[in-house]
């Protein structure tokens, strides 16, 4: 069996502990990225299987035409990066495992991380001390301040402790399941939409990004928030509606933004309006990209590989295409 690993851009996973549950496989590590359709086309022909690092690379049904020899697709979450019906169509068996029970904290982290650099305005005092200008502007302390917390997930109750022990205030908002287990356990909820989106100093969006999702957060939501507040978006930028975070950042509602995703990705031009936005600190997609983080998803990913390759495959997305091919 062929594999290959894409969009692997430091080498990292070579070097980490689950990779050798591949021994045995005749592997290839992809450190550059292509979303040109012939070249990438051309470089995954040869392979059975191929293994994904997220939303790094669209699999199209243009591309699975040109692959007469992938049987498998491995990766972890959600797939909104994946044409599944296309896959069925071609005997592609999709595995991505969508509940793992191993707890993992890198996106939580960085999402407070993305916080207090917003509050305290690191980056730019950074800037500013390094062009010898030394201080640029009074911060915000954390304490006594309210944050508002979209979506009630694992990731989203991370957040919430790390609040809790800065003294930070939560409130709650997201689907109507998502807030009435919220009341459940205790959870302060908001009234009403509006008045989550108009009260907190921060919003945090914490959403998996599925058909049902794409573009919930809209330019009401927006126009309701604070002159002063902040809006954090660690998910998926397809969760907001096009173009409605950089007009309400222009509109001066919210006066912040702190980012982690965008529309199109990677970003390889100069001057993206949204993530050079005087008002916005941006980082590139890296809150899930840790040693640690990946040592958690990979062992996952490979252990479908694996399992796949003794007839025994994991956590299929398309099951049909496996029966199908074990009636043969």
């Amino acid at each position: 069996m062929k594999l290959a690993i894409l969009d692997d851009w430091f080498d990292t996973l070579c070097s980490l502990p689950c990779f050798r549950k591949l021994d045995g496989l005749d592997v290839t590590v992809f450190t550059d990225h292509s979303d040109d359709l012939a070249q990438l086309a051309a470089r995954l022909r040869p392979f059975d299987a191929v293994v994904l690092i997220r939303e790094r690379t669209q699999i199209t049904r243009a591309l699975l035409e040109q692959l007469p020899n992938l049987k498998l697709i491995s990766q972890r979450s959600v797939y909104p990066h994946i044409d599944v019906e296309a896959c069925t169509d071609h005997a592609v068996l999709l595995c991505s495992n969508m509940h793992s029970d191993t707890p993992s904290h890198a996106a939580a982290e960085h999402s407070w991380a993305l916080i207090m650099a917003a509050m305290r305005d690191i980056p730019m005092q950074m800037q500013h001390l390094q062009s010898g200008k030394w201080q640029r502007g009074v911060g915000k302390s954390l304490f006594g301040r309210q944050l508002g917390l979209y979506g009630y997930g694992r990731i989203a109750k991370q957040v919430a402790d790390y609040a809790a022990a800065f003294g930070v205030k939560v409130v709650w908002w997201g689907s109507e399941k998502g807030r009435a287990r919220a009341a459940a356990e205790g959870r302060t909820v908001a009234a009403n939409r509006h008045a989550f989106f108009a009260e907190p100093d921060i919003i945090s969006l914490h959403v998996r990004l599925k058909p049902e999702t794409k573009g919930i957060i809209t330019p009401d939501d927006f126009a309701a928030m604070r002159q002063d507040a902040l809006f954090v978006n660690t998910s998926r930028a397809g969760l907001i509606a096009d173009g409605a975070l950089l007009a309400a950042l222009n509109a001066g509602r919210p006066g912040k933004a702190a980012i982690d995703v965008f529309d199109k990705e990677p970003i390889t031009w100069r001057e993206d309006p949204v993530a050079c936005h005087p008002h916005v600190i941006a980082t590139p997609h890296i809150g899930f990209v840790t040693e640690d983080e990946f040592e958690i998803q990979f062992a996952d990913i490979f252990d479908q590989v694996v399992a796949w390759h003794k007839g025994a495959p994991l956590n299929m997305i398309n099951p049909a295409v496996w029966h199908e091919r074990s009636k043969r």
